[in-house]
């Protein structure tokens, strides 16, 4: 099973350019989440303070119980080996063809045979549908070729946590999806935490278990995605759905007249970009037919029902009709999703997960 990551008051800056702070949150061990946010608010220098190549200023990241901003490098080294990363250009080395870039961390970290090896990778390598493609050099190859040869050299290890930066980056729809399909899958494999940073509104509405956004150098919310599929919070409703109207602008943030100005643009007819407004909760993706019960969605849907009663009306309401189709049946097919399930009163809030955090989401006036 994959690895809690504990986030506790995280601040980091450039000089004098503040990117976020006190950025607080739990991944849950064996869940997919995904961390959102315009262009600009710090979501790939969250990723890589999370491995240890930059450094915040004030906070811990615990991981496997270790605080990666207060330990050794050799035990930074250590925890390291629980991560597979795809960085947002897929960073291969130029001068290794496929192959042995996909091959590396395999003969960095392990003593296993070239035969051996060779059967990771190519298994690796077919996942991500470049088998035959082996031998090209990155130079020689699409952008989206080369994020899916990242992709498989994230996964040779077969990590306890993986994080992706980007995964839609240089890629068109349909490949999109099947990267999407292809972490799904993996964490019902594996129960592997997965950690996806994304500016893809389908990818944010159907992947992930939790859903994290930062805005305003703040962590706007994160939790569970039942709850911010039905959030009211502006920033969250505008970014899901794509259009102008709401607190993000082109600067990401804009002030009171311009927002009036828009929102009276629309009002006489002008339409606001993005897409049509999705109410309730869209279905998530489920893992191939075939593949193990994802575990996550039941854990999640656990969370879920211990925090119902601490929600809007409305938000309870479609929870609940989410919660009572066919993907609860799935996770638990054994269990009735009766209303005393939603509605236990003396059900302990997990502290992670706590109603504080969604009636007044940090970072938003």
């Amino acid at each position: 099973m994959g690895v809690e990551v504990s986030v506790e008051g995280l601040t980091k800056s450039f000089g004098s350019q503040r990117i976020w702070q006190d950025v607080s949150l739990t991944l849950p061990a064996g869940e997919v989440s995904a961390l959102l946010g315009p262009s600009g608010t710090g979501k790939s220098v969250f990723l890589k303070s999370l491995i240890g190549l930059l450094r915040p200023e004030q906070g811990s990241i615990i991981i496997d119980g270790t605080d990666i901003l207060q330990c050794s490098s050799k035990d930074l080294y250590e925890i390291r080996k629980l991560f597979g990363v795809l960085f947002q250009d897929g960073a291969l080395f130029g001068s290794m063809n496929l192959y042995d870039n996909v091959a590396f961390p395999l003969r960095e970290h392990t003593k296993k045979s070239e035969s051996d090896i060779r059967k990771i990778v190519m298994s690796k390598l077919e996942l991500v549908g470049l088998l035959g493609a082996e031998d090209k050099l990155p130079g020689e190859i699409s952008g989206g070729m080369r994020k899916r040869a990242g992709l498989a050299r994230a996964l040779v290890l077969d990590p306890e946590i993986i994080l992706v930066d980007e995964p839609d980056s240089g890629l068109d729809p349909v490949r999109t999806t099947y990267i999407s399909q292809t972490l799904i899958d993996i964490n019902a494999e594996i129960d592997a935490t997965i950690l996806i940073v994304s500016h893809n509104i389908n990818l944010a509405r159907t992947v992930p278990d939790n859903i994290g956004m930062l805005f305003r150098r703040q962590l706007v919310m994160f939790g569970p995605r039942e709850v911010l599929l039905t959030s009211d919070e502006p920033v969250v409703k505008q970014f899901l759905n794509g259009t102008m109207i709401g607190p993000i602008g082109m600067s990401e943030e804009k002030d009171e007249a311009q927002m009036a100005h828009e929102q009276a643009l629309v009002d006489a007819g002008h339409h606001a970009g993005g897409v049509e407004d999705v109410e309730g909760i869209v279905p998530q993706m489920q893992a191939t037919p075939g593949m193990p019960v994802r575990q996550a969605v039941g854990r999640r849907q656990d969370r879920v029902r211990q925090i119902l009663h601490t929600l809007p009306p409305a938000a309870q309401a479609a929870i609940v009709e989410s919660l009572d189709g066919e993907g609860a049946a799935t996770a638990y097919p054994e269990h009735d999703y009766r209303e005393h399930d939603y509605r236990d009163d003396d059900t302990q809030v997990i502290p992670a997960y706590s109603p504080e955090g969604y009636d007044q989401p940090h970072g938003m006036k």
